[in-house]
């Protein structure tokens, strides 16, 4: 009886969630219809997933406040932190803080329906570790996820940045301004790094707005959180206050930055002996012994262990 009454509970809530997310997510039939005859239907793609957005903010939005902090997280680190991950939507916080209060909740309460349908025996003090453990790995699941998030977006600027630097001086040297190159660099590298490109958009367009040069260059710098970038900067802001050549020093540093990412890639490849270790020694020699071993230890079952005991093979 009791499975019966878990089985009706998850049915109902299944039942309930995938009912909320059809009438507010999955567009509705008339809506589409009416979209089609005012035009809007003919919007690009990014309006389509920011409609999408709105509504998971409209559904995850009050749990977002649960989590959220009343006041002053905008000037915290986590706002360097969805800079660097690149999520400039004012939406990110809104999800993040959501996905955390939802994750904090969920573990728990499936590890609790675990627990009624499976019937384990377990300690009260047991469960309720376990409930709290589950608790905080939800809860801080969404940082995890938003370290590698910058981890990724972070090593795929600094790979490519060698790149934008040999081009910047390339156009520095034919006789574009370092404004004008920033730009044209920015345009070139949107085929092999679009969050670099999207970067050097960004300062173009600082220095358009009015900013200073060394205002935008500064802003590049908080908004990647390379250092490599971060020392290019306080380069050129030297270069821009003594007058010495720009070319000269992007040269310069390109061939330094060129040179620290090829010491990377050999300690890559240096570490992945050692990463192969575990793997080899836990999951691929152990089947290799049952293969080329299974049968001899077969054979010796069946026809030396019976001739041993006296017993005709």
């Amino acid at each position: 009886m009791t499975q019966t009454l878990y089985l009706i509970l998850v049915f109902v809530a299944v039942f309930v969630a995938a009912l909320v997310i059809l009438l507010q997510i999955v567009p509705r039939p008339m809506q589409v219809r009416l979209d089609k005859l005012t035009g809007e239907a003919d919007k690009p793609l990014q309006q389509g997933e920011s409609a999408w957005v709105e509504r998971i903010i409209r559904l995850t939005g009050p749990f977002a406040k649960l989590s959220l902090p009343a006041e002053g997280w905008e000037n915290s680190r986590l706002r360097i932190h969805f800079m660097n991950a690149g999520y400039r939507n004012n939406a990110a916080p809104l999800l993040f803080f959501a996905a955390k209060t939802i994750l904090a909740f969920a573990l728990p309460a499936v590890f609790l329906l675990y627990i009624g349908l499976g019937g384990a025996a377990l300690k009260a003090n047991m469960i309720v570790t376990l409930l709290v453990g589950l608790a905080a790995l939800g809860y801080f699941l969404p940082n995890a996820f938003l370290q590698q998030r910058i981890a990724h977006r972070k090593r795929e600027i600094f790979e490519n940045f060698p790149d934008a630097l040999d081009l910047t001086t390339v156009c520095v040297e034919a006789g574009l301004g370092l404004d004008a190159a920033l730009a044209r660099v920015g345009d070139e590298m949107r085929l092999k790094s679009t969050p670099l490109a999207e970067e050097l958009h960004l300062v173009t367009l600082e220095l358009r707005a009015g900013s200073t040069r060394e205002r935008a260059l500064r802003n590049l710098a908080l908004r990647t959180g390379v250092e490599e970038i971060d020392a290019l900067v306080a380069m050129l802001v030297q270069a821009d206050r003594f007058g010495t050549t720009v070319a000269d020093s992007l040269r310069v540093h390109s061939d330094s930055l060129r040179t620290k990412r090829r010491l990377r890639a050999e300690e890559a490849a240096a570490k992945i002996p050692v990463k192969l270790l575990f793997p080899l020694i836990f999951c691929i020699f152990p089947s290799m012994l049952l293969v080329l071993l299974g049968p001899a230890f077969i054979s010796i079952y069946r026809v030396l262990l019976p001739t041993f005991a006296g017993q005709p093979g």
